[in-house]
C-alpha cells in the first residue's frame, strides 16, 4: 500500500513535470517517492530559488511547476519569492514539510499564517485524502493563478494509506462564469477608437498570457493604431512597423514622445504601474483610456471605461463592431524613423574616465552578438535598465523578471534555473548585478548545471548602483553602498563554467567566437562597467524624489 508520500508525488506528476527544490527531513520521503514517477526534480541550493526556479519556469512555457523545501527554516528561506509569485500571480503548488500532527517543535513556525501574510493558501495534508488535497492545490493554482502551499506534516509523510481506493474529496471551483461582454460598453470603446486620430494599443503580460497578440494586431490595423508594450509583454506584436517597442524607461525618448500624442488609448492586460506609466508622464491626461482586464478591480485611476473579460474576446467583438471601418488616421507614418529602444541614446565608447565600461556599449554589443533564440532573463538592480532597452526580446516569454512586482534582487540565477529547464533548446542570457549576484551566488552553481547553452552578464559596478544613484545623489553615506570589485569570471570558472573579465569592447571577442561556434556550455561574463552611467528609468525616479 502506498505511502502519504507515494500518493502525493504520484498525483502531482499527473500534472506537474518537473520540480525544484532542495531536499531536507520535511520532504525527503515525498522526493524519494518523485523519484517513481514521470516527474523530474531539479536541484537547487537555497530554498528560496526553488520558488523563483518554478516562477520562472511558468513564465517561460506557460506550464505548472512545483517547488519543494522542508519544514522551519526551509520554508521561511522561500517566502520572499513566495510573496513575489503572488504579487505577479503565478500558478505554482510548493510541496513543503511542517509541524507534526502531534504538535509544534522549537524548530517549527506557523507556515499557514506565514503564507498567509504574503497572501498565499495553504492545504495540510492528512491520512485520509491525500490524494484530493493534492488535487485541489493543483486546481486552485491554476484557477486563481496564483501559489499554493500543500503542507505535509512530518509524521504522516511515511505512513501507509490504509485504503488507497477511498475517493478522494472532489474540488469543486468557486469561480462565477464570466459575465457576459456588456454590448453597450463594446460599442462605447469602439465609437472612441473608430473616432481617434491619434489611436494606441498598448498591451501587457495579460493579453500575452490571453494569446490576444494576433487579435490586437487586427484591431490595431483596422483603426489605424500605434502599439506598444509594458516591460513584461515585450516581443508581443512581433516585428510590425507600427510598434513603438516598451513603454516607460526601457523606451526611447523619441517613442514616449509619440504615445504622449496619442488621443485614444486601448490598455489590454497591462497594471499601469509607474514604470509603465513614466511615473505619470506616459499619456497625455486628456486622452481617452480604455482598459480590458479579467479583474474588475484592476481600473487604473486613469482609465475612463473598463471592460471586464477575456482579452481575445473584448478584442474580437470590438474588431466584430469595427467591421467595415476604414481608418484615415495618418498617425501610423510618423512611426517609420522613430528609435524604439535605448541604442540610439549612446554612440560606441571604448572606456571611460574611470577605466571601466558604459553598460550601454556592452549591451548594444553584445545583441548583435547573442543569438536571437534567446530567454532574456534579468535579476533585479539599478542595471535592469539595460537588457530590456538594448537587447531584442522575441516574445513576452523571452523576458524574465522574477523580482520586479516585490522589487527584490538575488533571484537571478534561480530564475535563470527555472527558464533553462523550461526553454533547453534556446541560449538563457542571465543579467544580473553584483550586488544580487552575490546575494544568489549558491544558485550559480544550479544555474550552470540546469543550462544547455547560456551566458551570464554580471553588470559589475562594485557597488548597489540604484541606492548609489537615488541616495547618494542626496549626500547619504556611499559606505554601505559600495561592493568590493569581485571577480566572477573566476567564481564561474571554479563551478564549472567558461570565465570572462571584460575591461574593454574587445574582451567580448572570445565570447563572440564561442557564440558563432555553437557550441554548449555556460559563460559567466563580468563586465566592469562604470558607476556613473545612470539608467534612463532610474534618471526618472530621481526627478519624481521617489
Amino acid at each position: 500500500m502506498p505511502s502519504v508520500s507515494a500518493v502525493i508525488a504520484t498525483t502531482l506528476s499527473a500534472h506537474v513535470h518537473d520540480v525544484f527544490g532542495v531536499m531536507g527531513n520535511g520532504n525527503a520521503y515525498f522526493l524519494d517517492a518523485l523519484e517513481t514517477t514521470s516527474a523530474v526534480f531539479t536541484p537547487v541550493r537555497h530554498e528560496a530559488a526553488a520558488v523563483a526556479a518554478a516562477d520562472a519556469y511558468f513564465r517561460a512555457c506557460g506550464r505548472l511547476a512545483a517547488a519543494t523545501a522542508t519544514y522551519g527554516a526551509g520554508f521561511t528561506n522561500l517566502i520572499t519569492p513566495l510573496a513575489e509569485a503572488v504579487r505577479a500571480r503565478i500558478p505554482l503548488v510548493v510541496i513543503v514539510g511542517c509541524a507534526p500532527e502531534s504538535g509544534m517543535r522549537d524548530w517549527d513556525v506557523d507556515q499557514t499564517a506565514l503564507a498567509s501574510a504574503v497572501g498565499a493558501a495553504t492545504i495540510t495534508v492528512d491520512r485520509i485524502d491525500a490524494q484530493g488535497q493534492t488535487e485541489r492545490a493543483v486546481a486552485l493554482a491554476r484557477s486563481t493563478r496564483m501559489p499554493v502551499v500543500l503542507a505535509v506534516p512530518y509524521d504522516i509523510g511515511r505512513a501507509i494509506i490504509a485504503d488507497p481506493t477511498t475517493a478522494p474529496t472532489p474540488w469543486v471551483a468557486d469561480d462565477a462564469p464570466a459575465a457576459p461582454l456588456d454590448a453597450d460598453e463594446i460599442a462605447a470603446a469602439a465609437a472612441a477608437l473608430a473616432g481617434a486620430a491619434r489611436p494606441l494599443i498598448l498591451a501587457g503580460r495579460g493579453a500575452w498570457l490571453a494569446q490576444a497578440g494576433e487579435v490586437l494586431g487586427e484591431l490595431a490595423d483596422c483603426v489605424g493604431a500605434l502599439t506598444a508594450t509594458s516591460a513584461l509583454g515585450a516581443g508581443l506584436f512581433g516585428d510590425s512597423p507600427w510598434n513603438l517597442g516598451i513603454a516607460g524607461g526601457f523606451g526611447s525618448h523619441e517613442s514616449a514622445a509619440l504615445m504622449h500624442e496619442a488621443d485614444v488609448v486601448l490598455v489590454v492586460g497591462a497594471r499601469l504601474n509607474q514604470f509603465t506609466m513614466r511615473f505619470g508622464s506616459l499619456l497625455d491626461p486628456a486622452a481617452t483610456v480604455i482598459q480590458i482586464d479579467t479583474d474588475p478591480e484592476s481600473r487604473h485611476p486613469v482609465t475612463d471605461l473598463l471592460l471586464v473579460g477575456d482579452a481575445v474576446d473584448v478584442g474580437r467583438a470590438l474588431c466584430d463592431r469595427l467591421a467595415g471601418h476604414r481608418a484615415i488616421t495618418p498617425w501610423r507614418a510618423t512611426a517609420g524613423e522613430v528609435p524604439r529602444g535605448l541604442s540610439s541614446m549612446v554612440g560606441e565608447v571604448a572606456v571611460l574616465e574611470d577605466a571601466r565600461l558604459d553598460p550601454r556599449n556592452v549591451f548594444q554589443r553584445l545583441d548583435r552578438a547573442l543569438p536571437l533564440d534567446r530567454v532574456v532573463v534579468q535579476d533585479g538592480g539599478h542595471f535592469i535598465g539595460w537588457a530590456p532597452g538594448y537587447l531584442r526580446i522575441p516574445a513576452p516569454n523571452r523576458l524574465i523578471m522574477v523580482g520586479t512586482a516585490l522589487q527584490t534582487i538575488g533571484l537571478g540565477f534561480a530564475s535563470g534555473v527555472g527558464a533553462a529547464v523550461a526553454a533547453p533548446d534556446s541560449t538563457i542570457i542571465l543579467a544580473t548585478g553584483d550586488g544580487g549576484g552575490l546575494m544568489a551566488l549558491s544558485d550559480l552553481q544550479s544555474f550552470i548545471a540546469a543550462t544547455r547553452r547560456g551566458v551570464v552578464i554580471v553588470v559589475n559596478d562594485a557597488g548597489y548602483g540604484a541606492e548609489m544613484h537615488q541616495y547618494g545623489s542626496k549626500g547619504l553615506s556611499a559606505t554601505p553602498m559600495l561592493i568590493d570589485d569581485v571577480d566572477f569570471a573566476a567564481v564561474g570558472s571554479a563551478l564549472g563554467a567558461h570565465g570572462l573579465t571584460v575591461r574593454t569592447l574587445d574582451d567580448l571577442d572570445a565570447l563572440e567566437r564561442w557564440l558563432a561556434d555553437g557550441s554548449d556550455g555556460v559563460w559567466v561574463v563580468d563586465c566592469k562597467v562604470s558607476q556613473s552611467i545612470i539608467a534612463p528609468y532610474m534618471r526618472e525616479i530621481m526627478v519624481t524624489g521617489m
